[in-house]
């Protein structure tokens, strides 16, 4: 797949924007203010929909201003201590690049959620208020109950949803960039196709235009619509009905879930969408080599490789169906129903692993994997239970 057209074709300075310009310039202004010291809030907090500009806001305010970009989307900051690698130096140390300073960005906060990802929303709260240069945060829903303390300290700026005609403008721009001859009509249906998000829009645009010299109205028909966030169900219909890699990436980026959970119900419903094992066998396939890109993700810190990971998942998903779309009823992943249904009794047996690894002065996990299976051998064994449960004293082998 060639670069996407997003990136290709996205504008090179604030002028060039389409829509949410004045939020733009609101954000252009805080920066310098903040690099002044005078901005009145610590922080900035990009609010709006998909697709609407604000990660390209704050790349086009970063150039402009001559400052090193130091940005990290949800992947990033699942932890406290993931935080803390990536920004928590960056933000008192002086660019190595030869910039005028930082902007410290992150990005898709959404994303953040269960209990590890609260360690990571506190060390960003930290870093906040520590941080020398600006700091400027994106999300879609800012009235989460999670982001009350960043709504305080932060000066909100809204982006809207981009109107259908000013998307028409910016797809006619890049289609004669392009080489397509697109016709106005074409251009209005895709543009109210992507209901506001210009990314999903250019997107689009690609997936229908790329390799044609012509665009016209009757190639649009079979366009999968697009909605601003998905139901999980209708993001699966729409990766395994997708006809190109891209089709699929698009449709998983409507997923109002995050990366992790969306895998897990790809992994869940492959199975169910296809009974023949060739097909079935050809899916799983490229989803194990997906698997082995997060892995190296998470263990390596390189971020990089999770568009690797979407488009080896969504991509093999969809283009292991060898004949057409069949109807298939999503089922919900069962591995998440088990841990939830089993998260009380997995707490309870941790706090028995600390309290048991107090006793015997040794890791959490050294009980875990050296102890306790020969602790229950032994329990087994008729001799009686090795330990109780936590804050008791008794325990013993």
């Amino acid at each position: 797949m060639g670069i996407p057209w997003s990136e290709r074709y996205r504008p090179k300075t604030l002028q060039e924007l389409v829509g949410n310009y004045d939020s733009a310039e609101e954000l252009m202004k805080w920066v310098k203010e903040s690099m002044a010291g005078r901005a009145e809030k610590k922080a900035a907090l990009l609010c709006g929909p998909p697709g609407t500009g604000k990660t390209l806001s704050v790349n086009l305010v970063a150039e402009a201003l001559d400052l090193e970009l130091i940005e990290m989307n949800a992947s990033d900051f699942r932890t406290e201590e993931a935080v803390e690698r990536v920004a928590g130096g960056a933000t008192l140390q002086s660019s190595l690049l030869g910039k005028r300073g930082k902007l410290i960005f992150f990005d898709e906060l959404d994303g953040i959620s269960g209990r590890e990802d609260r360690g990571g929303l506190g060390a960003i709260m930290r870093i906040i208020n520590v941080s020398k240069y600006p700091v400027v945060l994106a999300v879609n829903d800012p009235w989460d109950p999670r982001f009350r303390q960043l709504r305080e300290i932060c000066h909100m700026i809204k982006f809207n949803r981009i109107r259908t005609p000013s998307i028409v403008v910016r797809l006619r721009r890049i289609a004669q960039l392009a080489g397509v001859n697109a016709e106005d009509e074409a251009l209005r249906k895709i543009a109210e196709a992507a209901n506001g998000d210009m990314r999903a829009a250019v997107n689009d645009l690609q997936m229908l235009a790329e390799g044609r010299s012509v665009l016209r109205a009757v190639d649009v028909g079979r366009l999968y619509p697009r909605t601003q966030e998905m139901g999980i169900f209708d993001v699966m219909k729409g990766i395994f009905s997708a006809r190109t890699i891209l089709e699929a990436r698009a449709a998983a980026e409507g997923a109002s879930v995050d990366l992790d959970m969306l895998l897990q119900w790809i992994n869940e419903n492959i199975p169910n969408q296809y009974t023949d094992p060739k097909e079935r066998a050809e899916a799983y396939d490229w989803f194990s080599r997906a698997d082995i890109f997060m892995n190296r993700v998470k263990r390596r810190q390189m971020w990089d490789l999770i568009s690797y990971a979407v488009e080896l998942a969504t991509g093999g998903a969809a283009l292991a169906r060898r004949g057409p779309y069949r109807f298939t009823k999503y089922s919900f992943p069962k591995r998440i129903g088990i841990l939830s249904q089993t998260k009380e009794m997995r707490g309870k047996l941790m706090e028995e692993y600390v309290e048991l690894a107090k006793e015997l002065h040794a890791s959490v996990k050294k009980v875990k994997t050296e102890y306790i299976p020969y602790i229950e051998i032994m329990e087994e064994a008729g001799k009686g239970p090795i330990f109780r449960s936590a804050g008791s004293k008794e325990s013993g082998g």
